[in-house]
């Protein structure tokens, strides 16, 4: 199984006549992706040929909708646009949204989020990877092919980068899906919804969680995980070497007292019984270690 993307998943490509949305395009549907439209209301009515597969254009949401039965979209119009984007999206019944976008306005953000759970839609997102779920579907710009086959660990990541670099080294494990969750201060998926999403999963045994400096999102989830989830997860936190009190890349990673940084963060997740790397590197070999001894996987 997977997590909230599946090979049944009907996508459509805000944005996908741009460069990037008709680059990752491509990527997706290279993956299996079931790619049926774009949007973009000055190219209505056009169809392009992206490496042998024809793809209709649609001038709105609601049109590609009704028309395909999409489900998904992935969101590639620049930050002054996304909310209105987003908005249509959910007008439309769509019921995950995957914003891509970097440097959306924070009180934008609020406002589609709020909307999106109003009306019943999942937000993954903005300034995010999007997600994957290895040979069966993949939505946004996650590179298929670091981990190609479907496998035994649920992922989700604040970090686009670790996101990658966690799944390339343990790419001969699998994936049951990979989540990038994007570290803006406010995100509509959270390392919470996702936990508990591989907690039901049945073909997910190990979770691991990728954090960062900056707010409480991994102490919170450390609480979660102590009440709630009774696979193992193990744990890396970006940002042991970054100075307090300065904002480290992404928007959201501002160290405020102890709940802000990477020691607090290990030290809450420890707690709850999470093995914590040093490094990306000690992290998969942790992972590795323990999908070794099966006995460990019931619970942490």
């Amino acid at each position: 199984m997977a997590i909230f993307l599946t090979e049944q998943s009907k996508i459509i490509v805000q944005g996908m006549t741009g460069a990037e949305g008709m680059k990752h395009t491509r990527r997706m549907l290279a993956a299996g992706s079931g790619i049926v439209g774009g949007v973009n209301p000055r190219k209505a009515g056009t169809v392009l040929d992206l490496d042998g597969r024809r793809i209709p254009v649609f001038g709105s949401v609601h049109e590609a909708v009704a028309a395909t039965g999409a489900d998904v979209t992935v969101v590639f119009v620049p930050p002054p646009f996304a909310k209105a984007a987003v908005r249509e999206a959910v007008d439309a019944r769509i019921g995950l949204a995957v914003v891509i976008t970097e440097g959306v306005p924070v009180h934008d953000t609020v406002d589609f989020q709020a909307y999106a759970r109003a009306h019943g839609t999942r937000i993954i997102g903005p300034n995010c990877p999007g997600l994957i779920s290895p040979g069966r579907s993949n939505a946004g710009i996650i590179p298929a092919d670091i981990a190609p086959e479907p496998g035994r660990i649920g992922l989700v990541s604040k970090s686009g980068t670790l996101t990658y670099q966690l799944m390339y080294e343990l790419k001969e494990y699998g994936f049951s899906s990979a989540v990038g969750i994007g570290g803006d201060p406010v995100v509509g998926t959270t390392h919470i919804d996702c936990l508990s999403a591989f907690e039901a999963d049945p073909d997910t045994e190990l979770i691991v969680m990728i954090g960062e400096i900056g707010g409480d999102a991994e102490e919170r989830a450390a609480d979660h995980i102590a009440a709630h989830i009774t696979k193992p997860v193990i744990a890396y936190v970006a940002g042991f070497t970054a100075p307090e009190g300065r904002t480290m890349g992404h928007a959201g990673a501002i160290v405020s007292g102890s709940s802000g940084t990477a020691e607090g963060k290990r030290k809450a997740l420890e707690a709850a019984g999470v093995q914590v790397g040093a490094t990306p590197t000690e992290t998969a070999a942790l992972v590795v270690a323990r999908l070794a001894a099966p006995d460990t996987l019931a619970k942490n």
